[in-house]
């Protein structure tokens, strides 16, 4: 058995192939790319203020480019007050000015193309900031006024309108509604501080028309679209109370007709992403888009269908548990939900709203991950070693499955969950929304580590707006650079093989495999392995490609580690 894993080089861009093609002779780029996601305030700081900024992350695409991605995309960078992590946005077409200006936002997507990078932006249209103009003017404007027809408002209940209009939760804990002084109420799924937008009026739809044609002008070559099951509501009074169908619509749908819940995944929210598929198409090449909506697979395949989004989160995979049997069967559905819709199948193990995957998939099944988070991550401990060995060799499944890949920021070195941050540093408006019940996102949006010492190891000239723990030094990008069998030169290297080894969007299931172990075969031969039970078996035959693990050893497959072979 030969084994030609390199993971002691640094490849250049060029290194890694062909870059994309930027031009319309690719129209499918988006269909089998690996995209990576920023988190801008947490990505890289060019001005020293501890805040990521756009330059920052301008200055750092050369680490994405020789990582190998096809595209970056870009957590909200508008502005915002922070309320909830940028997701409140005040101006949808212009840059937060502690992260910089339009200018800086060119430059970025400037330097990205060049570098052969696509440039995904994420788009918030079920809400916008209490700051912004339009809420301000309803703010000042009378109950029945056109400023407050842009939104949610409502009288409430009781003899004395004191009790909200319904009895609607928030995701992030209490009442989805809020009072203003004059006695109406607002509606807010989310904080208080976001209120819902009225996608029944025809100047929010207008709206959001001129921004995806405001960003498309300036070269963006896609959208994310955030929680794009939640846009349209259904407004009749009497408003319909939910009572005990649930607070997500995941949650909800089983309990009513599918696209029937009042706030979650109706079926008139396709009408609005047809209408946007319109202006996306009428650029060369056209634009991308991916929805965020966390619904079950029958349900998702409508928002990637051709006409209207064309991608999909898939949520089954990231939830999925570190078992053979689980895993082929949401992989199974996947491909089969995307190849319904027309689309291609989308894989994701990170992001900024759940625990990073190096700390999650070593959590005992069960586990309650708030009540981790608020022990500290010490109840139950995690083995950082162990769990680092699972992530990789889940990466490695992942970069294999056929489809989008989509990273998180800081995965590529192994980062895990920061668990410990004390309440009095933490900034997720959950902590406090729910009465210090849930603690929240922030250890997943903890700066990244560049080099091994500084203020805020690289991450920017000061320290950082959520602390670094001592341990980051370790996984540092200047630990890791050139570092024989570091997790950045595995996800280097598996980015580029990636590259020469696609073909075509299917897979065939190895059926002759140990318990406990996943194999498939993609095109021309080439298999992934992974051995997910909790001992050593025997290693199919074949060339060693790349293995997650250490060296193989008398032709055997350790436990939590993944191969591909020729």
């Amino acid at each position: 058995m030969t084994d030609r894993t390199t993971t002691h080089d640094s490849p250049s861009p060029a290194a890694h192939g062909a870059p994309p093609d930027l031009s319309s002779r690719d129209p499918g780029w988006w269909r089998q790319a690996v995209v990576y996601q920023v988190y801008p305030r947490s990505f890289a700081d060019a001005d020293g203020d501890g805040l990521g900024d756009l330059r920052g992350v301008t200055r750092r695409l050369g680490h994405l480019a020789a990582l190998g991605v096809d595209a970056v995309w870009l957590s909200p960078f508008y502005p915002s007050e922070l309320a909830d992590g940028g997701y409140d946005v005040a101006d949808h077409r212009d840059v937060d000015p502690r992260l910089g200006t339009l200018d800086d936002f060119d430059a970025l997507t400037a330097e990205a193309h060049r570098l052969g990078l696509k440039v995904i932006v994420d788009l918030v249209p079920n809400h916008t900031s209490h700051l912004h103009p339009w809420f301000q003017e309803a703010l000042r404007s009378a109950p029945g006024s056109a400023a407050r027809a842009r939104y949610v408002f409502r009288d409430g209940r009781g003899e004395h309108g004191e009790l909200p209009p319904s009895d609607w939760r928030s995701v992030f804990g209490g009442s989805a509604w809020r009072r203003v002084p004059d006695g109406q109420w607002y509606l807010h799924l989310f904080a208080p501080e976001q209120p819902d937008l009225n996608w029944r009026h025809e100047e929010v739809r207008a709206d959001f028309r001129a921004t995806l044609r405001f960003w498309s002008d300036r070269g963006v070559d896609g959208f994310r679209v955030d929680v794009a099951h939640a846009l349209v509501k259904d407004l009749d009074e009497p408003l319909r109370d939910v009572g005990d169908i649930g607070v997500t619509g995941e949650d909800a749908l089983p309990h009513l007709p599918p696209g029937s819940h009042p706030y979650w995944d109706r079926d008139d929210v396709h009408e609005i992403y047809r209408d946007w598929r319109r202006i996306f198409d009428s650029y060369s090449p056209p634009r991308t888009a991916v929805a965020e909506a966390w619904v079950p697979d029958s349900r998702r395949a409508l928002y990637a269908r051709p006409d209207e989004l064309g991608q999909a989160f898939n949520f089954e995979y990231l939830q999925a548990g570190w078992d053979a049997g689980e895993l082929r069967e949401v992989i199974a559905s996947s491909l089969a939900t995307a190849r319904a819709a027309g689309a291609s199948a989308t894989w994701v193990l990170s992001n900024h709203d759940v625990i990073r995957h190096a700390s999650r998939l070593m959590l005992p099944p069960g586990t309650d991950d708030n009540a981790w988070l608020l022990a500290g991550g010490r109840a139950p401990a995690v083995d950082a070693a162990a769990g680092l060995a699972r992530a990789r060799a889940a990466t490695l499944l992942m970069l294999a499955l056929p489809g989008s890949a989509y990273v998180y920021q800081g995965e590529e070195l192994g980062l895990p969950e920061v668990a410990d941050l004390p309440a009095e540093v933490l900034r997720d408006p959950i902590w406090e929304q729910s009465g210090h019940v849930r603690k929240g996102r922030d250890g997943c949006r903890v700066p990244l580590p560049w080099t091994c010492a500084g203020p805020s190891y690289g991450f920017g000239p000061g320290g950082a707006w959520l602390p670094q723990p001592a341990y980051f030094a370790a996984y540092a990008v200047e630990a890791q650079d050139g570092a024989e069998g570091s997790t950045l030169e595995l996800y280097r290297t598996a980015l580029r093989l990636r590259r020469k080894l696609l073909d075509g969007e299917e897979l065939t299931w190895m059926e002759d495999t140990p318990d406990g172990v996943l194999a498939f075969a993609r095109s021309e031969g080439w298999r992934c392995v992974t051995n997910l039970s909790g001992e050593a078996v025997p290693l199919p035959p074949g060339e060693v490609l790349l293995s997650s693990g250490p060296p193989l050893r008398c032709g055997r497959l350790e436990p939590d580690t993944t191969v591909w072979l020729a």
